[in-house]
């Protein structure tokens, strides 16, 4: 039977019905004609009377309004016909109608300020961290829902723990209404199994392993690509992919931002990894690994490939891999290469630490621009929960997308690459919720790799906090610019040198302005340490 990662989940409530406006058997046009204006006289009917009532008891939702909601990425391609029937079924409990409006991923960004910046007419949109959420706020970008919530959605503001409401709080205000399925985006060193298996190679679980597999790899297949390492430009603390093996030896409570780090068990110390004899030594062994050639000596000039290790051009992902990315692969190859098997190594196993992230993570608030406020919270505690809607919006129509086995297993109906509504094809990631949600068989790894993650999990210290860096805007554009010429080929391992690379690295980054930089984060953090305790 399937585990549910935090509640049960009621399946033989999870039955989906499209509302029944014509009959079974075949009508004529004219009696079609019919039926369809008694039905919409019904509905229009039902909706005055909801309104009145509304009125008199509750909010005022006489005035019909036309809701429209920003999500980022591709929508679906049955999502009118999903829409169609949300709507029809909110009409008459809040009196409006939603749209969804996609920006696509190209210059999704550069959209998404645009659009809150120009007074757009927006009344809900997508929040989250790297959406710049906490700035955002901070600008007057969302409405304060914190007087909104316990007036028009009372549900849903008791629905999300108290906790979460709290961590999402910027200057004491609430600005977006958190999703409340807990994720574990726990990094690991993803490799080919059946390649570690069949060359009888060492689990690649430590450094020491991990460099034997990709040279036990190379030696059995000389002209296999091992990975696919690319430069993370605009970053302040790691700047090439392939550093992400470090957190294995990093029990961090925060991520060196600035070179400084804290360890886990006293996140109030911080202290500077770059000055430390321990950066040098990480330095040095991936100038080992570049020498040995475990990524191109032009990775500098690489792009992120996600699907290099799926298509066989990559054998390793030393960054950005998690257990969910295990079962993507596993599920996306189990045809066309039924041999393949993918697993993971766990930093975790290494560091120790393991929290999972943070209730900002993914969200929706209420642009400023929003003549509705009051309606907008309505229809959020509407779509994350009623069952109906939060399902239709997360899965499609069952029967029709999808069905869901004797186990309680999602099964898609459709081809999932022409599907009309593929599993969360809406992009349905800010109004998760745990009770409803279906998963295919293929997390069933996953799901059980959450349930340990979920007994063990500590805080995430640095998902909540909100750093301000006016005070030092300029040294940080400085420092940039000298992470990306010094650190940057520092963290890929192609320098001559490393001591004398590093050394010219923290010369350069003093003259930027380094100790301005760390010394107003240093005491911002403290701070933020200090007002969870």
């Amino acid at each position: 039977m399937k585990k549910n990662m935090s509640k049960a989940l009621a399946l033989s409530a999870a039955v989906l019905m499209m509302f029944g406006l014509f009959g079974c058997g075949p009508v004529s046009q004219s009696t079609a004609q019919s039926n369809q204006t008694t039905s919409s006289q019904s509905a229009a009917t039902e909706t005055q009377k909801a309104a009145e009532t509304q009125v008199a008891t509750g909010p005022d939702i006489s005035e019909r309004v036309d809701l429209q909601f920003m999500m980022i990425g591709d929508g679906a391609k049955d999502m009118d016909r999903i829409v169609g029937m949300v709507n029809e079924k909110i009409a008459p409990k809040i009196n409006a109608t939603i749209k969804w409006n996609y920006t696509t991923f190209t210059d999704a960004m550069q959209k998404y300020n645009l659009a809150l910046s120009s007074g757009q007419n927006l009344d809900l949109i997508y929040t989250a961290p790297f959406l710049n959420y906490f700035s955002l706020s901070k600008s007057g970008a969302f409405h304060a829902l914190d007087d909104l919530l316990p007036e028009y959605a009372p549900d849903l503001y008791e629905f999300v723990p108290e906790g979460y409401w709290k961590a999402v709080k910027v200057n004491g205000k609430i600005y977006t209404v958190p999703c409340t399925y807990k994720q574990y985006l726990v990094g690991g060193f993803i490799y080919r199994k059946d390649l570690q298996e069949k060359f009888n190679l060492p689990v690649p679980d430590s450094i020491e392993n991990i460099e034997a597999y990709f040279l036990g790899v190379k030696q059995n297949m000389p002209e296999q690509l091992l990975t696919n390492e690319f430069p993370m430009a605009g970053i302040y603390q790691f700047n090439f992919s392939a550093i992400g093996v470090l957190d294995m030896y990093h029990d961090w409570a925060n991520t060196a931002i600035y070179g400084l780090a804290a360890r886990y068990s006293e996140p109030d110390k911080l202290f500077d990894y770059w000055a430390s004899d321990e950066f040098v030594e990480e330095m040095k062994l991936m100038k080992r690994w570049a020498d040995l050639g475990f990524w191109s000596r032009s990775a500098l000039s690489s792009v992120e490939d996600m699907s290099a290790m799926q298509n066989g051009k990559t054998i390793g992902r030393l960054f950005g891999g998690t257990v969910n990315t295990v079962s993507e692969y596993n599920a996306a190859t189990a045809e066309a290469h039924p041999d393949w098997k993918f697993d993971i190594a766990l930093y975790s196993d290494n560091s120790g630490i393991v929290y999972p992230t943070h209730p900002i993570q993914d969200g929706i608030g209420i642009p400023i621009a929003s003549k509705h406020p009051d309606r907008a919270v309505m229809f959020a505690q509407e779509l994350l929960l009623d069952q109906e809607i939060n399902q239709w919006t997360s899965y499609g129509i069952k029967g029709e997308h999808y069905d869901v086995d004797a186990d309680g297993w999602y099964v898609p109906l459709q081809d999932p690459t022409v599907s009309g509504f593929s599993r969360e094809g809406m992009l349905c990631w800010a109004w998760r919720n745990p009770d409803y949600m279906l998963f295919p068989k293929e997390d069933a790894y996953r799901i059980e790799m959450y349930e340990k993650f979920e007994k063990v999990a500590g805080v995430n210290y640095i998902g909540g906090f909100q750093e301000d860096y006016s005070a030092y805007q300029t040294e940080r554009a400085a420092l940039g610019t000298v992470v990306t010429q010094y650190l940057q080929p520092l963290h890929a391992g192609l320098v001559d040198d490393v001591e004398q690379a590093v050394a010219t690295f923290l010369e350069q980054a003093k003259l930027a302005g380094l100790e301005t930089i760390q010394q107003q984060y240093s005491q911002q953090w403290l701070d933020y340490i200090k007002s969870l305790q």
